[in-house]
Formats: structure tokens, sequence, C-alpha cells
């Protein structure tokens, strides 16, 4: 892995990439802390910042796949839906239906940051270069092995719920 291609980068790129990356990683301690203190309210309002910049900062990246025009894509219209997702969330949690809050905000990181973001390792796309420089074929591989993770995830999640379920 080389970070040098990183500063050819365009500004529009670092805008989205950086931010995603923070999401990525301040996500967990958001959505997942059992106590719901001010470190989850800070760790939270960081995420929800994070998400706005990655989703709004799209704006200005041109469509690489199925370009519709002006360069725009469809993968624009997800950013429209994490923004709305991301306004909804937060309504949810000011107007105290928790359990609408948790789950706008688990189904954006998983749907829009992770799922999504695995298609960022394909062949030619701008983190496969970065990653798996002479090897583009490793981003597919490394799609597959999250991908993998995450049905594996869901299985146990089915399965633990069901056994709970049944006693």
């Amino acid at each position: 892995m080389t970070f040098a291609p990183l500063a050819d980068l365009s500004l529009a790129i670092h805008l989205h990439l950086w931010p995603a990356l923070l999401a990525l990683v301040v996500g967990p301690v958001a959505l997942y802390r059992r106590r719901r203190d001010s470190l989850h309210k800070v760790a939270g309002y960081t995420w929800v910042a994070a998400m706005a910049l990655v989703a709004a900062g799209s704006f200005w990246l041109e469509a690489a796949v199925l370009p519709l025009g002006f360069g725009f894509g469809p993968i624009h219209a997800l950013s429209l839906v994490v923004l709305y997702g991301l306004a909804r969330g937060v309504l949810a949690a000011r107007s105290g239906d928790i359990a609408a809050h948790e789950g706008w905000m688990r189904g954006l990181y998983w749907q829009a940051l992770i799922i999504a973001g695995m298609f960022t390792l394909l062949p030619g796309r701008t983190l496969n270069t970065l990653f798996f420089p002479g090897q583009p074929s490793a981003g597919l591989v490394a799609i597959g092995v999250i991908a993998g993770g995450l049905a594996l995830r869901w299985w146990a999640g089915r399965r633990t719920a069901r056994a709970f379920a049944a006693r």
C-alpha cells in the first residue's frame, strides 16, 4: 500500500474520503455504546457531521458508474437518502423516539457507509489504487471477505434472536 497518490487527489475527493474514514471509526462508538452519555452524544454529533460532509461532498464528484448527465449518477441518489436519513435520525432523537433514531443511524452506518463503501474497492476506483497498487483484483477479494463477514454477522444475529425467542 502506498500513500503517494493521495497528494494527487482532488480537493473534492479529500472532502469525501477523510470524513468517511472518520465516520467509519467514530460510528461504532456512537452506535453500539451501551451507555447513552456525553461520549455517545459527542461521538454521535461527530458522526452525523462527518456523514453529512461525505454525502454533500459527493455532489462535487463525477459519477464513475452509470453517469446520467451533468456528472451525476445513481450513487448521488444515495447521498440524498443519507442526508434525509441523518435529518430523520436527529429529529427522532430530539423527539424522544429512540427506536426510530437507532434504526435510522444504524441503517445508515451499515448500508450507506459499510456496504456502499465496499464498492470503493472495485478495480479502477481510487481506494483500490491506493490499497492494492498493481493488484486491482485484490479489491474483489477484499469485497468478498467483507461481504462474507457481514453475512456471517447477519446469520449469527438471526440465529441468536431465534434462540432467544424460543426460550
